[in-house]
């Protein structure tokens, strides 16, 4: 009995090897983890009543907590009521939200969208915009198939980018000394790409470091990318969420057109509506004139059709519903400008404890002067490993904070831990 018992065990054994050796997924690796989703799951394994997560790109209340706007609400509730059929979109999603994220975007001023000639689709969300974007360039743009990225910028824009068939270049942004604007290494990069190059551009609140140009700085850009003849793809994720202002956020995109750049456009409402599951995008292209626009449009569907046919319905509904209704609309900007102030204050008393009450080592201008939902602390790798380790303090290891973790009730003993991470006394 324990003779046969042993040779079925030792059989199933050597079968399971054998199985595993003839799979065809047998060869492949694991990936590297992704360093938010790590630092989110040491923070939920954490069981100190203290612990902080400063890594998730969501916003978060006074109380910590995640914040569906109440225009949301109010927008759903006018949805529902419509009793809207679960029917399928169009490819390019629904008309009447993309006009009006046009509109946002771009301006009542704007000639091209006056003249209708901007092309634009629904995406999903602004990963989503950002993938049509780079698979129209990569096999429509006639001039290059190099693109241009900031250095650092969002890590999931590489991976889009080189999976759209683009080669993925770098030019400086941020200075590590000044925990600022590389300006003078931005120009001179740009000065130095092939002429007729893609450039990516983050609109405004740059992710992950919140340093932006100024408007001044934005005009000597755009009369670089002229001279260079560079093809401008801005990636505009935080529209009104960077400085409580829609308008003044969009300043970038704006005088780009003006200057007659011809632009690709990401659009993103996950930050700025907080439909961050809904997954509500557009993606635009300016145009020549009405007829171009309509021979874009069309490969633009044949772009996205095989890659999900169509968008979501919903979030489309959503937002639609606040951009169509002035009194929505109007709640919906004091909202966002609502957003925008809590997160301006936090960086203002935090820049104030480690500063003035603290006199935390080093120059913390940089906490107020950076912008939108994430800040480039300064802090280093071995500063945020002993931050987690002894003070249940989670973010990323090369010191980007989301701004939105922080609020009244944690904001001292963070700004206490850093000083004394700083200091070496942690």
């Amino acid at each position: 009995m324990l003779t046969a018992a042993f040779s079925r065990g030792a059989a199933a054994r050597v079968n399971a090897t054998s199985i595993r050796s003839l799979s065809a997924w047998s060869a492949v690796k694991a990936g590297p983890p992704d360093p938010i989703l790590g630092v989110t799951e040491a923070f939920k394994a954490d069981i100190d009543p203290r612990k902080i997560n400063l890594g998730v790109g969501a916003y978060r209340d006074g109380n910590g907590k995640p914040y569906v706007l109440p225009s949301v609400k109010k927008a759903e509730e006018i949805v529902a009521r419509a009793s809207p059929d679960k029917e399928y979109l169009p490819i390019t999603g629904l008309a009447d939200f993309t006009k009006r994220a046009a509109l946002l975007a771009y301006g009542a001023d704007s000639e091209p969208l006056k003249e209708g000639a901007i092309s634009i689709t629904q995406s999903i969300s602004g990963t989503g915009a950002l993938r049509i974007g780079g698979a129209f360039l990569a096999r429509h743009y006639p001039h290059s198939k190099v693109i241009y990225l900031p250095v650092p910028s969002w890590g999931n824009h590489t991976p889009i980018f080189a999976d759209s068939g683009l080669e993925v270049r770098g030019y400086r942004y941020f200075d590590k000394k000044t925990v600022g604007l590389d300006f003078e290494g931005l120009k001179a990069d740009l000065r130095a790409a092939p002429e007729q190059a893609i450039v990516l551009l983050h609109a405004c609140a740059h992710n992950p470091t919140g340093v932006d140009p100024t408007q001044a700085q934005w005009a000597e850009i755009s009369d670089i990318v002229k001279e260079k003849k560079l093809f401008p793809f801005f990636d505009m994720a935080y529209q009104g969420f960077a400085s409580g202002d829609t308008a003044r956020d969009a300043f970038a995109v704006r005088h780009f057109v003006s200057q007659g750049h011809q632009i690709a456009l990401a659009q993103s409402f996950a930050k700025n509506m907080g439909l961050y599951g809904e997954r509500v995008g557009a993606f635009s292209l300016v145009t020549a004139d009405p007829a171009e626009k309509a021979r874009v449009d069309s490969q633009l569907k044949i772009v996205i059709r095989p890659m999900y046919s169509n968008p979501p319905v919903n979030g489309a509904r959503i937002a639609n519903a606040i951009l169509g209704d002035a009194a929505l609309y109007s709640q919906w900007e004091g909202e966002v400008k609502g957003m925008a102030d809590r997160i301006i204050s936090m960086r203002e008393k935090l820049y104030d404890a480690l500063t003035h009450d603290l006199k935390t080592p080093g120059e913390w201008g940089h906490i107020k002067s950076q912008i939108g939902m994430f800040s480039f602390t300064g802090l280093s790798p071995d500063h945020t490993k002993v931050l987690a380790e002894k003070a249940h303090i989670y973010m990323t290891s090369n010191g980007r904070i989301s701004m939105a973790g922080l609020n009244d009730s944690n904001i001292e003993y963070f700004a206490e831990s850093v000083d004394a991470a700083v200091k070496g006394k942690l």
